[in-house]
């Protein structure tokens, strides 16, 4: 099955990390499609983004430089990806004109049923952000049908820590990672549950999991009592990941999630964490703290956000 996945770029070291990163971990995948998109802001009050929606529109001039300028950037990421393994034809490119940025990744990645958007951020803590100012919070904030990948600086560990939870969430980032990976040829996913000394919260029901995955797979893989270990193992198993490529790490308890997460990650040469996460309507609590303090203190690492 195809795989795609929306790459926002802008010319920075920040988008060419991320584009090295998606290289890295997916060039031999023959079954990726990447959708390279650049967003042209039109500022204030500018009508630049009706080109979009209306191609026979004439743009200003001072669109038409910026337009050029991100066909160039989309040029050179295409030429970046192809110089390490990926094929041409199976890259596409596309401006777009907007007066928000964020809004406009977040429509074009519901629009185009993508499996997942990637962006490169910038810095360090609460004020670093992605590569176009406060975008990657308004994206973390709004785009909840879609995973994100968010990449903070050179990563170059290449296994996975997948963050385990008693929460169909934690089961659909497990899904989702399974399927990126599936017949990749050396994934190592490493499995770990950090529980809160305050705050920790209650397993879902069993029947919370019976619409997506189905009673009878609940009633044989589901481990509530153990974090769901068993049953993320399984669902990777089933994708096609060799039992021995993924390890169960001992489950700990920490006052601070996110930090121990990082910690686990470095510790174990993981280069990407996966953390799932309710609908924006029950993102509240811890699930919603770990991912937040995740994400302030990463450092040359990638997180992705799914569930």
């Amino acid at each position: 099955m195809e795989k795609t996945i929306l790459v926002a770029v802008d010319g920075s070291v920040y988008s060419s990390n991320s584009l090295d990163y998606l290289a890295k971990f997916f060039g031999p995948d023959r079954s990726l499609a990447i959708h390279l998109l650049s967003v042209v802001s039109s500022g204030g009050g500018g009508k630049d983004w009706m080109f979009d929606v209306d191609p026979h529109r004439s743009q200003s001039p001072e669109s038409e430089k910026r337009a050029h300028s991100a066909r160039k950037q989309l040029k050179d990421a295409e030429e970046r990806l192809v110089r390490n393994g990926f094929a041409r034809e199976r890259i596409e490119s596309r401006v777009k004109f907007a007066s928000g940025i964020s809004a406009a990744i977040r429509e074009e990645a519901e629009r185009g049923n993508y499996d997942s958007v990637l962006i490169g951020r910038r810095g360090l803590g609460a004020m670093g952000s992605m590569f176009f100012g406060s975008t990657s919070g308004e994206l973390i904030e709004k785009c909840h049908k879609v995973p994100l990948w968010i990449i903070d600086g050179n990563v170059n560990a290449s296994r996975f820590l997948l963050a385990v939870q008693s929460h169909p969430s934690s089961l659909m980032a497990a899904d989702h990672l399974a399927f990126m990976l599936k017949d990749h040829p050396g994934a190592e996913i490493y499995l770990y549950h950090s529980n809160a000394v305050f705050g920790s919260q209650q397993p879902a029901k069993a029947e919370d999991f019976h619409g997506q995955w189905g009673q009878s797979w609940c009633d044989q893989y589901l481990d509530l009592e153990n974090f769901l270990f068993y049953a993320h193992a399984q669902l990777l198993a089933d994708s096609g990941i060799p039992r021995h490529r993924i390890t169960q790490l001992p489950a700990q308890m920490h006052i601070d999630v996110g930090t121990d997460l990082l910690r686990q990650a470095k510790q174990h040469h993981c280069g990407t964490i996966v953390i799932g996460r309710r609908r924006r309507d029950l993102a509240k609590g811890q699930l919603k703290g770990v991912s937040d303090k995740t994400l302030n203190q990463a450092q040359n690492i990638a997180v992705w956000l799914a569930g």
